[in-house]
């Protein structure tokens, strides 16, 4: 019957291409009346079906992907009772070397909402066998053709879409880690930290490093005054952007939405990350669980690293919504998050992609919220960031201080370079993507380990916008230093990464991204290094005058000159750190601001500690991901997510 594969035709014979032709077209979706008879085998009464039929209306699907996402049925049961009913035999599991496929096929067909409708493989008589897994399923038009052609028709086998996917996406992992290894680099070499720094930044910064230790062997007081300016510089720029942001108030926005209609909503895609997570995957299903978009229209992702088996052996002890799929990332460098975010990205179909980590509990309606911000506007709003809330504030100083950085960054922050126009550093969860912005600018980095900021400042060089939303995700902080030491350091490494990255070419980088945006680029990923370096500088020369003074020894002026610059520094950082932190702060968030006061001097220590170390991994081991554990909060409620049998 000619050779069939992904849904296409070659010119065997005549009569085998219109064969195949007719087979691929059978795709026009049956109404409820079609399914009737198969349902009634799977004891679903008429009064149920027509409800499901006028679901899927309302969402503008047809009824077989309705019932699928209802969970009335199984895709298994379901295509094993199609079957049955067109007198097909049943494929329970498909050899991913018998696919005849090639590479762009198999990418298309594991991008499109639906998977391969028909594909070939070759069994193990070296016959061709036609596997259909039709997603809009016309059950009239296929019974009539397996009644013409009964010959072709012994060579047609039906399989299960999601057993067809697994196999085409095993079959196409080399692709797609080609593609989450390398297409950022191939498209813009010089945005990509596949590389640290390149040829003139590398002998910049060895040159500058030589100079530095022959200064201060020769002249020490005179180089320690001029690195305690440098330093001070990026010190006060960062006192400086909070002043302003302060000055310039904060918007109090609440969320609105126009009618909703759900014939009108696109298909959203939502990715989760998700590595040695075992523990929170109930918390995580209950979250995912409480999103409101059409089910027919909402396909998540939670993308595991292969060799990840604890969470692997979680996810399999839940069963999962026909909506949930889970994709595994084969083992390989970089290990990062946005190495497998990449991965992921070609298996989505939706319009709009959102981002969500293990730990998240994202307001219910967010997706609606940023689908109307796409809606209402234009195509070069590439990204909308959702505020993220600390929970947890109150389990140890280390999370309250925490708290109060997320407040002033997603309160006060964001939302201020968002209204400007700004580059916007993204959060590393909760944001919400134009699908086509995000593969026009590159995707994510997968070797740069603050993924999400990279990003920001690239949407922003290819000229497109980035802006908030105000439905909120709860997440909760580190509680204690050991787990906030890493995260932290990995944020300073990622933000070094980013800048050197940007500054290959200042001036290209000043003409895309405009002044404003070029020194807030400056200030947030330089300048916020620095002056957590600067800090422990700081605190190291106050310490040493004062050791200094007490064993004899006399105030010269280059002493106090120093002793006045740090008190300045500290002071100032501290004021300005805690006023912007307070004016973000909620009426019921107040209460016991000046323990916060308090422990602030220590957690900035903590910070000069994170940024010193994260110099030193810069130069030992620059892609190096540090993972942040997380704890479960929740018992999982039986009738969201039940345990296998």
């Amino acid at each position: 019957m000619g050779h069939l594969s992904a849904g296409r035709t070659t010119p065997n014979n005549a009569k085998g291409a219109s064969e195949g032709d007719e087979l691929a077209s059978v795709a026009a979706p049956s109404a409820v009346t079609d399914w009737l008879p198969i349902l009634k085998i799977l004891s679903i009464d008429e009064e149920e079906a027509y409800r499901v039929e006028a679901r899927a209306k309302m969402a503008g699907v047809c009824f077989q992907t309705e019932l699928l996402s209802s969970g009335l049925v199984s895709e298994r049961t379901l295509f094993m009772a199609l079957a049955q009913h067109l007198g097909l035999a049943f494929v329970q599991r498909v050899d991913p070397n018998a696919l005849v496929m090639r590479e762009k096929q198999g990418l298309a067909a594991l991008g499109r909402r639906g998977g391969a409708r028909v594909s070939l493989i070759v069994d193990e008589r070296g016959l061709s066998v036609v596997l259909i897994a039709p997603d809009k399923l016309n059950i009239p038009a296929l019974r009539s053709f397996v009644q013409r052609y009964p010959r072709a028709s012994t060579r047609i086998r039906v399989v299960q879409p999601t057993v067809l996917r697994d196999a085409i996406s095993t079959r196409s992992q080399k692709a797609l880690m080609r593609i989450a290894t390398e297409e950022l680099f191939s498209i813009a070499p010089d945005m990509s930290a596949r590389f640290v720094a390149n040829a003139w930044q590398g002998a910049v910064l060895g040159a500058a490093l030589v100079s530095l230790v022959f200064a201060a062997f020769y002249a020490p007081w005179p180089t320690l005054l001029v690195l305690h300016g440098l330093f001070s510089l990026a010190f006060f720029s960062c006192v400086l952007l909070r002043v302003v942001i302060r000055l310039g108030g904060r918007t109090r926005a609440e969320a609105s939405f126009a009618t909703v209609h759900p014939a009108e909503m696109p298909v959203y895609s939502v990715l989760i990350a998700l590595y040695k997570e075992a523990e929170i995957i109930p918390d995580l299903l209950i979250a995912l669980g409480k999103i409101v978009w059409p089910r027919a229209k909402l396909e998540i992702k939670l993308v595991c690293e292969q060799d990840d088996g604890e969470t692997l052996a979680a996810l399999r002890a839940q069963e999962l919504r026909p909506y949930i799929e889970v994709i595994e990332v084969p083992a390989g460098g970089p290990r990062t998050k946005p190495k497998a975010l990449s991965y992921a990205l070609p298996m989505t179909s939706g319009t709009f992609v959102a981002l969500y980590d293990a730990e998240d509990r994202p307001h219910p309606f967010q997706l609606v919220e940023a689908w109307h911000a796409f809606r209402n506007s234009d195509e070069h709003l590439a990204c909308v960031q959702a505020p993220l809330s600390i929970s947890n504030r109150r389990e140890s100083w280390v999370s309250s201080m925490f708290a109060l950085e997320y407040a002033a960054l997603f309160r006060a922050v964001l939302p201020w370079l968002a209204r400007r126009g700004f580059m916007m550093p993204l959060g590393g969860t909760s944001n919400h993507f134009r699908r086509s912005a995000l593969e026009a600018a590159g995707g994510w980095d997968p070797y740069n380990v603050t993924e999400d900021a990279d990003l920001g400042a690239r949407l922003c060089r290819f000229g497109y916008r980035t802006d908030v939303i105000w439905n909120a995700t709860q997440e909760d902080a580190p509680t204690d230093i050991r787990t906030w030491l890493p995260q932290r350091t990995r944020w300073f490494k990622g933000w070094v990464q980013t800048w050197l990255v940007h500054m290959r070419n200042p001036f290209a980088t000043l003409r895309e991204l405009g002044m404003p945006s070029f020194l807030v680029m400056q200030v947030l990923f330089a300048g916020m290094v620095l002056s957590a370096l600067a800090y422990g500088v700081f605190w190291a020369t106050t310490i040493g005058i004062g050791a200094y003074w007490i064993f004899g020894g006399v105030f010269r002026p280059a002493e106090s000159l120093l002793l006045i610059i740090d008190t300045a520094n500290v002071v100032l950082g501290h004021a300005a750190f805690l006023m912007l932190g307070w004016s973000t702060l909620h009426k019921t968030e107040r209460p016991g601001f000046w323990k916060r006061v308090l422990w602030t001097p220590a957690y900035w220590c903590l910070m000069s500690v994170a940024a010193w170390r994260c110099v030193w991994q810069l130069y030992w081991n620059p892609h190096h991901w540090e993972k942040t554990p997380h704890k479960r909060r929740h018992q999982a409620p039986a009738s969201l997510q039940k345990p296998r049998a």
